[in-house]
């Protein structure tokens, strides 16, 4: 129980990140995501009582920490510059089926049941509705961009690495903040090489710590704290819950109208993550 209610707190800091991308889309998304980091690196000091060492990991810990935190971020990006936004996020929302079907391969001690299966597909199609929403007749997926592949190896980075860290030989959660930090500089090193030069504002610099705080850098910790506690299958079906919090805080920030997707694809994903934890 307290696994999932950790890992439900860290699915809503990352619904809050539709809403904060908004006001801050004007940001090169390397640049953004570079300070969010190291933003939220920031979390650690007091969870590691203002001791870096408590950072210090094996190398192969490390180095799983930024494939998971760098390398979902990057190819995530890549696939948005290589391929429609709507289609790319949509296969992105892969990765929580990913987490699913692939936690037995991860794990001896967790089997994967027909229902696990059933429930997660059931929990991608409310995901789905979610995002594409009614414009989903208006924009299929019938041309093939690279930037799909990129998108499918993103989900696969996060579903993989959510389940790396239950195999690694154990690390405070405060670690998560080295991690946090490396892929930020990685990030930042991306934007320099990659985007143009953006001057922030002093309201950029006070959304930019919010997004640090909470879907760059709480919601990381929580979600190693809950992953380390509870049944990866439940945890990755609870994770479908995301596209729908953050269309329903996208909506309800911009003052539109909640739509009966949104309904629809909550009562998809609720029915799933009960059914599938049975």
């Amino acid at each position: 129980m307290k696994a999932d209610l950790l890992a439900l707190a860290a699915i809503a800091l990352w619904g809050a990140l539709a809403p904060l991308g908004v006001q801050l889309a004007h940001i090169p998304p390397f640049m953004l995501t570079g300070i969010g980091l190291l933003v939220g690196s920031v979390i650690a000091l007091p969870l590691a009582r203002f001791r870096l060492a408590r950072w210090k990991v094996p190398l192969a810990t490390l180095a799983v920490g930024i494939y998971g935190l760098f390398g979902f971020h990057f190819l995530l990006f890549m696939a948005l510059r290589h391929a429609p936004a709507v289609q790319a996020n949509l296969i992105n929302y892969l990765w929580p089926l990913g987490m699913v079907v692939m936690a037995p391969l991860f794990s001896k001690d967790i089997a994967l049941q027909a229902r696990h299966i059933v429930a997660a597909i059931i929990g991608f199609i409310g995901a789905a509705i979610a995002i594409l929403g009614r414009s989903a007749s208006e924009t299929p997926i019938v041309q093939f961009h690279w930037g799909y592949l990129m998108a499918l190896a993103s989900a696969f980075v996060w579903a993989s690495y959510s389940l790396l860290t239950r195999k690694l030989p154990r690390f405070a959660t405060s670690a998560v903040g080295g991690f946090a930090a490396a892929s930020g500089l990685l990030s930042l090193l991306c934007h320099y090489f990659l985007e143009p030069a953006t001057v922030l504002s002093a309201q950029d610099w006070w959304l930019l710590g919010i997004l640090g705080i909470g879907p760059l850098g709480g919601a990381f910790f929580l979600w190693d704290a809950a992953i380390k506690l509870g049944d990866a299958r439940r945890i990755g079906l609870l994770a479908f819950a995301t596209p729908i919090l953050s269309t329903v805080l996208l909506l309800v920030t911009t003052g539109q109208a909640l739509q009966w997707n949104v309904a629809l694809a909550a009562a998809l994903v609720v029915g799933a993550a009960f059914w599938g934890s049975r």
